[in-house]
């Protein structure tokens, strides 16, 4: 099993879709570590401001496994694929982190480079992950958020509630 953190996004009709994310990643995963909700401006274009967060789970899935199983959930909730890089959109999920991996795995780069590039990363991580060390800097995440250049990016916490259906299971 590795503990894996993923990065969540929206901002089309963003409490929606992040709530059918976190309900798709808890029927597969559960238990989830969420962190804080943010508000947070796009950044590399004009548009709505996106719903961001940060889960963490376990897994023995492989990172393909996992890759394959988040654009899946990406998919049923409308995610387009055919627009710029930089664009609105229904769902981001995005690898973080996959134990203490180091690379680049089928395709997928670990650590994610944007942990400590973007605070509606870094900010959430360091909620759910504070006391771990980034496998490359060797510094806790929780460190590298207070040293983050908190001018650079507006960001916010907000309000924002989501509840386990997997915690109403009776066993």
């Amino acid at each position: 099993m590795r503990r894996v953190y993923l990065s969540l996004g929206s901002n089309i009709n963003r409490e929606q879709h992040i709530t059918a994310a976190l309900n798709a990643l808890d029927a597969l995963f559960s238990p989830l570590i969420v962190s804080d909700a943010y508000d947070c401006q796009p950044v590399g274009f004009d548009g709505d401001n996106f719903l961001n967060l940060v889960v963490g789970f376990d897994t023995s899935h492989s990172v393909a496994e996992l890759s394959a199983m988040l654009t899946k959930i990406e998919n049923d909730n409308g995610r387009l694929r055919t627009g710029p890089k930089f664009s609105s959109r229904t769902l981001d999920l995005d690898i973080l982190t996959f134990g203490d991996e180091v690379g680049v795995i089928s395709g997928v780069t670990v650590p994610r480079g944007e942990i400590i590039e973007n605070a509606f990363v870094l900010w959430p991580l360091s909620n759910v992950a504070g006391d771990e060390l980034h496998p490359q800097l060797n510094k806790t995440y929780q460190a590298l958020w207070q040293a983050y250049d908190k001018n650079s990016q507006s960001l916010s916490r907000i309000n924002f509630t989501w509840h386990s259906p997997s915690a109403d299971k009776v066993v």
